[in-house]
């Protein structure tokens, strides 16, 4: 199967595999797991930040941050469409008693800083007290550039607001910038990466930050049920996806190109104008078609998350530039016989 429903579908590779199963061990609650601090210190020092916590999922790191950075009855502010609102599972509100408070995202995947401006709560007892501005890179594939995360900065600075990055695919924002994951990471006060998605590694997250800010994000990750053992199993997959699978993550932006090009002349579908950014490619379509046009992928050896008038095309390192091009006939040939 050519599966491009999510980059999260990789497999291990055999170098990984081989770091995994050589991996040294030691008990991580403890704090003595090599390959654990391996990992936590090299990804701090690649991000520019003082420490770094792994965690089994980007999930559990995001809410961990909102934790540490909020007391109950505080609110971050968020894209409306934001990963860390809607895609998991209310986890702020439900565990932590803090509020989302939503703005539209703009054209290009952004928080405009008026709009974020607009919805800061006065101090009052009447409102709750927005403590964090929460921004996503890449935001639907769509990369935020690094002009405005320093002027994202600028303005929390100004507003005496916590800046969070839910970086799941920072690193592919990072290569379509032509730059280091630093330099993405750097204006925020505390950043989620994940190693599970164009990464490669089959499990984890690694949240960084201050010392301070780890020291009780390391508290948070116990209480919400992750305090783990022998992790450096894991650790060892994400060491080796950072050493070296973030610069390959251009060819799945090249091969994004591919499939968003071979599509965009097909009759009954349009590819979102300026959305393939890095490895994703977003259609519309002009019917309610997409329950029939996943059966038809899958009939004929591909695999996709279509919605009702709508998908998103995923390119990782398991696909192929042949395997791009077989996609893109599959779904030419199902909107020829419609």
């Amino acid at each position: 199967m050519i599966d491009l429903r999510s980059d999260t579908v990789t497999q291990p590779s055999a170098g990984m595999r081989n770091a995994m199963a050589e991996a040294d061990l030691g008990d991580d609650v403890y704090g003595e797991d090599p390959t654990v601090n391996r990992l936590q210190a090299t990804v701090a020092e690649r991000l520019g930040h003082e420490a770094a916590l792994f965690l089994p999922t980007g999930t559990q790191s995001n809410l961990v941050a909102l934790l540490t950075h909020c007391q109950r009855g505080d609110e971050y502010i968020v894209g409306h469409d934001a990963h860390t609102y809607k895609y998991e599972g209310g986890g702020a509100a439900a565990l932590g008693g803090i509020q989302p408070q939503t703005v539209t995202f703009g054209p290009s995947g952004e928080l405009p800083l008026d709009a974020v401006a607009a919805v800061i709560k006065a101090d009052d007892v009447h409102f709750a007290k927005t403590r964090v501005l929460s921004l996503e890179n890449s935001q639907h594939g769509r990369v935020q550039p690094l002009h405005y995360l320093n002027e994202a900065r600028a303005f929390c600075d100004e507003h005496q607001l916590v800046l969070h990055l839910d970086g799941a695919r920072m690193a592919n924002a990072a290569v379509a910038l032509n730059t280091g994951l630093e330099s993405v990471a750097k204006p925020f006060h505390s950043v989620s990466l994940c190693l599970s998605k164009g990464l490669g590694a089959p499990v984890g997250s690694v949240l960084v930050g201050d010392q301070a800010f780890i020291h009780e994000a390391r508290r948070w990750r116990k209480v919400t049920g992750g305090g783990m053992r022998q992790a450096g199993v894991l650790a060892a997959a994400g060491l080796y996806a950072i050493d070296h699978n973030v610069d390959r993550l251009a060819e799945d932006h090249e091969k994004a190109q591919q499939l968003a090009s071979a599509l965009t002349d097909v009759d009954g579908v349009q590819v979102k104008p300026g959305w393939t950014q890095t490895n994703m490619v977003w259609l519309d379509f002009e019917t309610d078609c997409g329950a029939q046009l996943a059966s038809h992928c899958e009939q004929h050896g591909v695999k996709i998350g279509a919605s009702t008038y709508g998908v998103r095309l995923v390119t990782h390192l398991d696909v192929s530039a042949q395997d791009v091009m077989t996609a893109a006939d599959v779904i030419q040939d199902f909107f020829k016989t419609r």
